[in-house]
Parts: C-alpha cells; sequence; structure tokens
C-alpha cells in the first residue's frame, strides 16, 4: 500500500507563494502520473494539476492555471506544487494522489490564504 505524505501548506496572504510537498512509498512511483487535489470546506475534493509519469506532461484546472506549477522528482519519490498569486477561494485541504488508480489519502495540508 502506497503511503502519501503532504506538507509545506501554511497560513498566507493573498498574492504570496507556497510550495507543496507530496512523498510517496513504494517502488511503483516513477510509473504512475501524480496529481494534486484540494478540498475546500463544504466542496468536494478537485483535480488541481496533475504530471505524467516522467513529467513531460502536465494539466491545470483553469482556475490554478498559470499560477501554479506542479513538478517531480523521481529520484526523491516526491512531487511538488509551487503556488504563486494565491487567492483566498485557494484556502483548502491539499492532497496528492494517482488520478488514474486513486490510492488511499494521506493527511494533507492545510493551506490557508488570508484576504
Amino acid at each position: 500500500q502506497v503511503q502519501l505524505v503532504e506538507s509545506g501548506g501554511g497560513l498566507v496572504q493573498a498574492g504570496g507563494s507556497l510550495r507543496l510537498s507530496c512523498t510517496a512509498s513504494g517502488s511503483m512511483f516513477s510509473s504512475n502520473y501524480m496529481g494534486w487535489y484540494r478540498q475546500a470546506p463544504g466542496k468536494e475534493r478537485e483535480l488541481v494539476a496533475q504530471i505524467s509519469s516522467l513529467g513531460g506532461r502536465t494539466n491545470y484546472a483553469d482556475s490554478v492555471k498559470g499560477r501554479f506549477t506542479i513538478s517531480r522528482d523521481n529520484t526523491k519519490n516526491t512531487v511538488y506544487l509551487r503556488m504563486n498569486s494565491l487567492k483566498p477561494e485557494d484556502t483548502a485541504v491539499y492532497y496528492c494522489n494517482n488520478p488514474f488508480a486513486l490510492g488511499s489519502w494521506g493527511q494533507g495540508t492545510q493551506v490557508t490564504v488570508s484576504s
């Protein structure tokens, strides 16, 4: 069972930046797409960014396009989410997972953007 551990969240003012990290256990990390999801209070979890196994393809939700960048380091079994120009509506708990084969969710990392 792959374990996912997210980190890097925090409290930031609107317009600020954060970089999230997600480290996965297991030897299959480099073979899998990975994605970043978020869930705001009272809302469903949504996929905001995904990256192919070797990092050559990325896709973003319209709400974050141009502000967020997903990347990965397969030598470290880690996927990152660089978030710039943060807005209050980006406030959520952020999670990572394989969008094509969802496994167990990690604990997530809280991102709070103040106005």
